[in-house]
């Protein structure tokens, strides 16, 4: 390196010789387009670059185009300094957020029995409800964008989602746009959600096992007890472990006008989140820790994924009552099969992860399986 140039320009034209051989260089603002022919295919220019372009603090893509000087020039390196972090307010968040917000404390007065026909602004009533469930999810995808912007990842703020009762929320996500470093740091970044979601989850279950149940209305017991029907959320073995920890139970089976707090059911949505998450595929959470862990070879284990939850449901179809459930583990087995088509995450550093991760791993896959439920939901009829 010259004494000129500083370890934050963009690499010179003769760093990308192996690969690239790029006829000029354009500059326009903070973007560098190095114009040439590539001496591998576009797709190993990408990987084989990357890595050099990253040091100097920039990330890139590559664009075939028409060169205006009429040179035999289809393609473009474009450089761009990386950009992690929020620039001004992330509007889209907010309401997306506020939207959640209002959905979750809609869900809220559905377990709290609360009625707005009389009194609209008793929603705000349901407020436990809302910050069990958001405080969950928040916590989880905030584990996310920490570890993110710990290696420099440019990653977004969560998306919340709203939608009707009876969760009011269909989770959040967050958009990762800059590359992954090394598999350690695909590994750490998979990891800190589902381990910060667990911990909060954990919080937020002992919390609401020892709230005191609510009161169910007479005339919703009644018409339960009469062949009414009514919806059961089954626990995973994690919520019996926490329930008998505290020496609290997780229902009111023999006395009908009593139900557990719904901050309880907050602690569930956490439980059954990190399970979903934790499916090794594609750019779920399980899919980040598996690419990282196993380099090149977990696409032999995320391939098994697909036909493991459509084997659960056909079990459950064929030699179970729970037919309603089979819905569930069709739709998750096409997403998982979406997902391993569409691949996992590709860190630019393939050194291996080390065994303290491997072991971190393994608790967490470990707490993963105690949140499974072969049957979440359960109509119960009376």
């Amino acid at each position: 390196m010259s004494a000129e140039e500083s370890s934050d320009d963009p690499p010179a034209v003769g760093a990308l010789a192996s690969a690239f051989h790029a006829y000029r260089v354009e500059r326009e603002g903070e973007t560098v387009r190095y114009i040439g022919e590539p001496l591998v295919s576009p797709r190993e220019l990408g990987e084989e670059l990357a890595p050099l372009f990253a040091r100097r603090g920039y990330e890139i893509t590559v664009e075939r185009r028409n060169d205006r000087q009429g040179a035999p020039a289809p393609y473009a390196i474009v450089a761009e300094p990386k950009s992690v972090g929020v620039d001004g307010i992330p509007w889209g968040n907010v309401i997306m957020f506020v939207l959640t917000v209002v959905t979750t404390l809609y869900a809220g007065t559905w377990w709290y029995h609360i009625d707005l026909a009389n009194d609209p602004l008793a929603i705000v009533e349901a407020w436990p409800f809302t910050a069990a469930v958001l405080g969950v999810l928040a916590t989880h995808e905030l584990g996310h964008y920490v570890v993110s912007r710990y290696y420099s990842v440019d990653a977004s703020l969560p998306y919340f989602i709203p939608v009707p009762p009876p969760i009011g929320t269909m989770g959040a996500i967050i958009r990762m746009r800059g590359r992954i470093p090394t598999r350690k740091a695909l590994f750490d970044i998979g990891i800190a959600g589902p381990l910060a979601g667990l911990i909060a989850t954990i919080v937020v279950t002992v919390i609401g096992l020892q709230l005191d149940p609510i009161t169910v209305p007479g005339s919703v017991a009644q018409a339960a007890g009469e062949g009414g029907g009514y919806i059961r959320f089954n626990d995973p073995l994690l919520m019996d472990l926490l329930a008998d920890l505290v020496g609290q139970p997780t229902d009111y089976a023999s006395d009908p006008t009593k139900a557990v707090n719904p901050v309880v059911f907050g602690g569930w949505v956490g439980m059954f989140v990190t399970f979903l998450n934790l499916i090794p595929v594609g750019q779920l959470d399980g899919g980040h820790i598996l690419r990282a862990a196993l380099g090149s070879r977990h696409e032999t284990v995320a391939a098994a994924i697909p036909g493991l939850l459509l084997s659960l449901a056909a079990g459950l179809y064929f030699l179970t009552d729970y037919t309603h459930s089979v819905v569930l583990w069709v739709i998750w087995g096409v997403i998982a099969f979406v997902m391993v088509r569409a691949g996992s995450a590709t860190p630019l550093d393939e050194a291996p992860i080390g065994p303290w991760r491997w072991g971190l791993a393994a608790v967490t896959v470990g707490l993963g399986a105690l949140c499974f439920m072969p049957v979440p939901v359960e109509i119960v009829l009376a």
